[in-house]
């Protein structure tokens, strides 16, 4: 599903790319200047560390962990496992999410989004969050390790480097397709829930791991279309900064497709009943549909107010939501076909 789809900016994605300084860069703010003059307070210290671990973000990783977990049991797991995996992907999330936080703390400073990023105004310095995110990754693989078992925290682990040293490190500021293959990070709380409940993996855990790989492209896309201004200004081309609007369209398509034919693969995969086939099928199609709204409206060149990627992206979240829920409940259930 690779692109074939050409640079309409003067400012080709390979002269960005080369322009753009290495990942950390230099700590000398060029955004707003750092915080000074009084103690903060404790509860806006706090707030500023967690908001390195980027919440919203961890809520959508545990939506596809959370259910997972059931369909494993076939049933409802125990609590207290339950309780411990979602803290232990927490803590797993929330320190690859701080590493990202201090990798990209240069950019951040350029890019309109994430200017107001602790690290990004000198609210929290560069030391004092790469020690928070490192606390936070090996306790999160000792928690899961110790209450869990070790394969969740080896998952735990693997998810947190694949997110700093391949997206973060090695693609994003490289390659147009850099939220593709460093989307497999965000796959990983699936094989973690399975994990945690089987102490193994199956094929229903890879066809789901496979379904959050192939939303991700037209989830991220179609929010990196809304701010692709921050992102050329910044040197990180993603395809919408180096493609036109129809070609990303495009590929948005391509992606939702492939989604919503995975989600229905995991039918016959794992047995699923009446309740999810329904539930994935209709909201797979409104995917489908946004997606293909936004295709012809990047095709006739329309105007942003037309294009509104943001209501695929959006809807991406409620249509991935609704999937996982219907893999939660549908076991519990039992209405097979």
């Amino acid at each position: 599903m690779k692109d074939t789809v050409t640079a309409t900016s003067p400012h080709a994605a390979t002269q960005r790319t080369r322009d753009a300084r290495p990942a950390g860069g230099s700590d000398a703010p060029s955004g707003p200047p750092p915080v000074g003059g009084g103690e903060r307070s404790t509860r806006k210290v706090i707030a500023d560390y967690v908001s390195l671990t980027k919440p919203r973000i961890i809520e959508l990783l545990l939506v596809t962990t959370f259910p997972v977990m059931f369909l494993a049991d076939r049933g409802v797991p125990g609590v207290w496992l339950i309780l411990a995996t979602l803290v232990g992907g927490t803590l797993s999330a929330g320190s690859a999410n701080a590493y990202n936080c201090y990798l990209d703390r240069d950019i951040d400073r350029l890019m309109h989004r994430t200017e107001g990023r602790p690290m990004a105004t000198g609210a929290i310095s560069p030391r004092a969050g790469f020690v928070f995110a490192s606390v936070l990754g090996v306790a999160s693989v000792l928690w899961l390790g110790l209450l869990v078992n070790w394969l969740s925290a080896a998952l735990s682990l693997g998810a947190i480097v694949l997110y700093v040293g391949f997206y973060t490190l090695l693609l994003k500021r490289r390659t147009s397709q850099n939220i593709v293959w460093g989307g497999v990070a965000g796959c990983m709380p699936v094989l973690i829930g399975w994990s945690a409940v089987t102490d193994g993996l199956a094929w229903p855990a890879l066809v789901l791991f496979l379904v959050v790989f192939f939303w991700t492209p037209p989830h991220y896309w179609p929010l990196s279309m809304r701010y692709k201004e921050d992102y050329a200004s910044a040197g990180v081309p993603m395809l919408p900064v180096v493609a036109r609007d129809s070609a990303v369209a495009v590929q948005v398509v391509r992606y939702a497709w492939a989604t919503v034919v995975t989600s229905l693969v995991l039918v016959p995969v794992a047995g699923m009943g009446v309740l999810y086939t329904l539930v994935a099928a209709a909201s797979g199609a409104l995917f489908l549909f946004e997606a293909h709204r936004l295709r012809r409206a990047a095709r006739a060149e329309a105007s942003y107010d037309v294009l509104r990627p943001m209501r695929v992206f959006h809807y991406s979240i409620s249509y991935l939501t609704l999937v996982f829920l219907g893999v939660a409940i549908d076991p519990l259930l039992h209405l097979p076909w």
